[in-house]
């Protein structure tokens, strides 16, 4: 069986921030997580074609700060600011605590794994090929800087009556190292013919800390290696040093063979 992590939180705390920072006793804890997936599935819903990542929740005593990372800060914000106000108004109905709403953009969406998958699915939904989509977002992550993408699409691909997987991959994608900084996202398909799963991997390089709130993490030195089919092996070349009184006593005690019984007669 496989032993599958999700990237992002096999990494929370390292190198990856909380998406949800607050504390709750027992007693409130499943209000507020219920409250906190309500949320995204608002955000999600209402805000489906402006190229969201993910959105962060920060909870204090009385408020509620809501920032969503998106690629099309215009859509989100509306004519003058219009379609911010709508959305932090079905907010506060999901809460009975002030809605603070910000938005941060996305300089390169092509470094994103969520937007990659979105753009791949929608694709998939206009009945494009799906290796030819595969590629052709391979290429833009690439040009875009990504030192390796693996992209992977599952179900009814082509319109098949049996589902299969498929996927392209382009550079390397450590999962296993914690430094590397790798983006995931998983998003579906809605094709008239079935759900199609989108999977992408996306290494955009090695972090050691510099984002604020992660920890410190530093490169170990490169562990000397010898070569195949020799064994390592270490010779001692100085003396065993002896201690002075053994050195003395040994000196002063002259060594006397025993007598044969012919020199004793």
């Amino acid at each position: 069986m496989g032993h599958k992590v999700h990237p992002y939180g096999f990494r929370i705390g390292i190198i990856k921030p909380w998406l949800a920072k607050w504390y709750a006793d027992r007693d409130d804890y499943a209000t507020l997580l219920q409250e906190d997936m309500r949320i995204r599935q608002l955000v999600g819903k209402q805000l489906s074609n402006a190229s969201v990542s993910q959105v962060e929740i920060e909870r204090g005593i009385n408020h509620v700060t809501v920032t969503v990372h998106t690629a099309k800060p215009g859509i989100v914000i509306g004519k003058g600011g219009a379609n911010v106000d709508m959305l932090r108004n079905n907010i506060g109905k999901q809460t009975n605590k002030k809605v603070k709403l910000e938005i941060k953009e996305i300089l390169q969406p092509e470094l994103d794994g969520v937007l990659v998958a979105q753009n791949v699915a929608g694709q998939l939904e206009r009945r494009i090929a799906f290796r030819k989509a595969i590629k052709q977002s391979i290429q833009r992550t690439i040009k875009a800087g990504a030192k390796g993408v693996k992209i992977q699409v599952s179900g009814r691909l082509g319109g098949s009556e049996m589902s299969r997987t498929e996927w392209d991959k382009e550079g390397r994608i450590p999962l296993g190292t914690l430094r590397a900084d790798i983006s995931y996202g998983v998003v579906h398909a809605r094709t008239t013919y079935g759900r199609i799963g989108v999977k992408v991997w996306v290494y955009r390089g090695e972090q050691l800390g510099e984002k604020p709130g992660s920890a410190r993490t530093e490169p170990r030195e490169p562990r000397a290696r010898t070569p195949r089919g020799r064994t390592r092996t270490t010779r001692s070349t100085e003396r065993t040093p002896v201690s002075a009184a053994t050195a003395a006593t040994t000196d002063a005690a002259p060594t006397t063979e025993p007598a044969t019984p012919a020199e004793e007669a």
